[in-house]
């Protein structure tokens, strides 16, 4: 089946030029109703409904012919941008990749685009690209916002496995390092941290607490917070870091003092970051659901999209996940106290 041609303009010299191949030319040529091949050429979960012989014939048809569907058209059609944005602090290891990551699998699977802003905790920059966001969800986000769905960790729950893993092991002296002010699970956490110390009879020492004061998603942080525990004196025999990135320097940092891991030192990690399996010794962590915690918030804003104006919203304005503890090769029955006397430069 030939393209379609179209003769140039009148004064000019006559051209045929080539058209692309139309929604109707295609139909017309496998003898199918547009909306049928419409649906199964823009993904649309009614085509689950179209014979699977049908559905490969249109795109084998759609190959032959290289036709490709028109998505200004469809957007035209359906007013709908098919497009989503996402916010985030910022694209690195760690947290909000794996959140990144649930989001596009349904995304993706449902037929939409999606664009990233990194908002860097800048309250400008939360306030103006909120204002371009229409449909919006929110992940471990501890502010109710009207029209703004929530999605959260049980930050109790967290505290309680990872605290009682210690506690069981032997661990009393226990080094915290708490994550930057401007978090939002921040201060969250370690309030229930504090609260379930305290259910627990664990008592917390504020020489070893440390927090991250830095706007940075480097393992550094939790280095330079490890080394600064570490030269200050303080007795310690595990450490609770505020996320699997910030456990991992502190473990170098550990190792730099001549303290083993776990066998002088047991380290547990927080979000269970993918990497978090592949270290040399495997991170211990507090796994957060993130990729589910993403995929929950694209179908929920999906389904705000998708819903008739008339129909009332039943989308729930907060979803609570929990916390599940993996143990892997950092964390160890405590052993007498390990000396730390050793001097060593904080850079």
């Amino acid at each position: 089946m030939p393209r379609r041609k179209a003769a140039g303009n009148k004064g000019h010299r006559t051209k045929q030029t080539e058209q692309p191949l139309g929604l109707k030319d295609l139909a017309d040529y496998l003898g199918l109703a547009p909306a049928t091949v419409s649906l199964v050429m823009n993904g649309s979960s009614v085509a689950d409904t179209i014979a699977p012989e049908t559905k490969k014939l249109i795109f084998e048809a759609a190959r032959k012919f290289d036709y490709r569907p028109n998505f200004f058209a469809r957007c035209l059609r359906t007013r709908r941008s098919f497009t989503i944005g996402v916010m985030v602090p910022e694209v690195s290891e760690g947290y909000n990749v794996s959140v990144l990551s649930g989001i596009e699998d349904d995304l993706l699977q449902e037929g939409y685009f999606y664009f990233v802003a990194s908002h860097r905790f800048r309250p400008d920059l939360i306030e103006e690209y909120i204002q371009l966001f229409l449909h919006r969800s929110t992940i471990s986000s501890h502010h109710n916002v009207k029209g703004v769905n929530r999605i959260l960790l049980n930050h109790d729950s967290a505290a309680e496995v990872a605290l009682q893993h210690l506690m069981e092991l032997g661990h009393r002296k226990i080094a915290f390092i708490k994550g930057q002010a401007f978090v939002p699970d921040t201060e969250v956490r370690w309030s229930a941290i504090t609260k379930v110390a305290r259910q627990m009879g664990l008592s917390i020492s504020p020489k070893l607490v440390k927090q991250i004061e830095e706007n940075s998603p480097s393992p550094h942080l939790g280095y330079k917070a490890t080394q600064e525990l570490l030269v200050s004196g303080a007795q310690f025999t595990a450490l609770f870091a505020f996320n699997d990135i910030c456990a991992m320097g502190a473990i170098r940092a550990l190792h730099e003092f001549g303290l083993r891991v776990p066998e002088d030192v047991s380290v547990l990690g927080f979000d269970d970051v993918e990497s978090a399996a592949y270290q040399i010794r495997g991170l211990t962590t507090v796994q957060q659901p993130l990729r589910d915690m993403g995929k929950t918030a694209a179908q929920m804003i999906l389904r705000r999209v998708l819903r008739r104006k008339e129909e009332p919203d039943t989308t729930p304005a907060q979803i609570l996940f929990e916390p599940r503890l993996v143990i892997r090769d950092t964390t160890a029955v405590a052993r007498r106290q390990p000396k730390m006397s050793k001097t060593l430069a904080v850079v």
